[in-house]
């Protein structure tokens, strides 16, 4: 098993880290099927991939791509509805969302997994892109545990190079370093993380949960206002943003 033996990915989930993830396979030349639970959906996703906020038209806007370029990786992207298009993939990413109001579910990628398992051929590579829950546990539910690792992509997935690459006791090496490969073609830097039980997290979330709730602890305790805590960490330590102001709209909001 090695890089080349992935001709196509299956990318389960057409939202905002299902197009990021969709959108960087086909730039790096991959033929992608991408998955969501209506054609309307699915359609959307497509648009999204093609003119989208960070999309591939804005590339050629921008001039960090031709117009060739774009079109030859657009015409690699097939959406679909239908679960059973992503029979025959090389390798299947989830990326699907939670219930409302939760951003993931585990309970939902477990049933996911364990059905896509009987779905989708035997030889092919399962990643998850989940940034919480053991990866362990998920391949639990499939008879691939050796073929089952997480790819955790940070959001938008299309700009941002990060990739955090979750192995665990069961995989076969090979399996690791085909996917840190893949992520280098997709243009990301691929860190290579120990799966641990518990739901914790991996690097990026865990570090960052730490440096919120001190944030807040701060702002809570009267010592700064939340403006000024971002502001501090953005000029003192030249952060891009503040740990309040990450995710949460405008800094202002924060008192």
């Amino acid at each position: 098993m090695n890089i080349d033996d992935i001709k196509t990915i299956g990318v389960l989930g057409g939202g905002v880290m299902g197009q990021g993830i969709s959108q960087s396979a086909i730039l790096a030349g991959y033929k992608v099927i991408c998955r969501d639970l209506t054609e309307e959906l699915a359609a959307k996703a497509k648009d999204s991939v093609a003119n989208g906020r960070f999309g591939i038209a804005g590339g050629v806007q921008r001039g960090k791509l031709t117009q060739e370029q774009a079109d030859q990786a657009l015409a690699l992207l097939t959406v679909t509805s239908k679960v059973e298009d992503l029979k025959n993939v090389d390798l299947l990413i989830e990326a699907i969302g939670g219930t409302p109001g939760v951003m993931e579910d585990k309970g939902m990628k477990l049933k996911v997994f364990g059905d896509m398992d009987k779905l989708v051929k035997k030889e092919a590579i399962f990643a998850s892109n989940t940034s919480f829950f053991t990866i362990a546990d998920l391949a639990a539910a499939t008879t691939r545990k050796d073929r089952f690792i997480g790819m955790h992509f940070f959001s938008p997935a299309s700009i941002m190079k990060g990739c955090e690459v979750i192995w665990t006791a069961d995989i076969l090496p090979e399996v690791i370093d085909l996917v840190m490969e893949l992520g280098r073609r997709m243009g990301k830097l691929t860190v290579k993380v120990k799966d641990i039980p518990g739901d914790t997290g991996f690097v990026g979330n865990r570090i960052y949960r730490v440096l919120t709730l001190e944030a807040l602890k701060i702002v809570q305790e009267g010592v700064a206002t939340g403006e000024d805590v971002d502001n501090v960490m953005m000029t003192g330590f030249n952060w891009p943003a503040g740990p309040l102001g990450m995710g949460r709209g405008a800094r202002g909001g924060w008192k």
